[in-house]
């Protein structure tokens, strides 16, 4: 499959009906839109079946899509993506937020994380609460602001910004915890 076609090209061919169309799309985004799924989502099981309802909601909606120029594609799929994911965690009652007599321990100064494979910074991002690590994705990755945040998860603005500060704290414990076992 050649994933080096350009996104005009693969929605010249999506206008003009071509049945391969959505395979060249599948196969030239499967890779990012899984690791953007893995970020929010744990269980690999749970990545594919939210991947499938993703690329079902792309190709029943990509004729009304409005190609505004390369990595416009990429974009409105990735915001679908996470949508999805977002949603997924939601119907499972796994977007708890924890409430503020288990805030955790306040880390006075972040650790240096300069001397850490991004690997290892990844695996502990991935160990954080599921609405600690939405929240720590959505602001620190997606560069949402706590109001589109809140917004999109339907909670209040305070609630997003202080599980942002939570997962934060967490995160920075736990990468505390790491440099202390680990001889770099």
């Amino acid at each position: 499959m050649n994933t080096t076609v350009s996104e005009l090209e693969l929605m010249q061919l999506v206008e003009r009906g071509d049945r391969n169309a959505h395979k060249m799309i599948y196969s030239k985004y499967i890779r990012l839109l899984t690791a953007l799924c893995g970020r929010y989502l744990v269980d690999d099981e749970d990545v594919k079946d939210v991947l499938q309802d993703s690329f079902m909601k792309i190709f029943d909606s990509i004729e009304n899509f409005n190609y505004k120029g390369e990595g416009s594609l990429r974009a409105w799929m990735s915001r679908i993506v996470v949508n999805q994911s977002l949603d997924f965690l939601q119907r499972q009652g796994r977007m708890n937020f924890s409430p503020i007599d288990q805030l955790a321990e306040e880390v006075s100064d972040e650790p240096d994380t300069s001397e850490i494979p991004a690997s290892v910074i990844y695996d502990l991002i991935k160990q954080l609460p599921d609405g600690y690590r939405a929240i720590f994705n959505l602001y620190v990755i997606e560069d949402k602001s706590h109001r589109e945040i809140a917004q999109m998860l339907n909670i209040k603005e305070s609630t997003s910004a202080s599980q942002f500060h939570r997962a934060k704290n967490l995160l920075a414990q736990r990468i505390k915890e790491y440099l202390n076992n680990t001889t770099i």
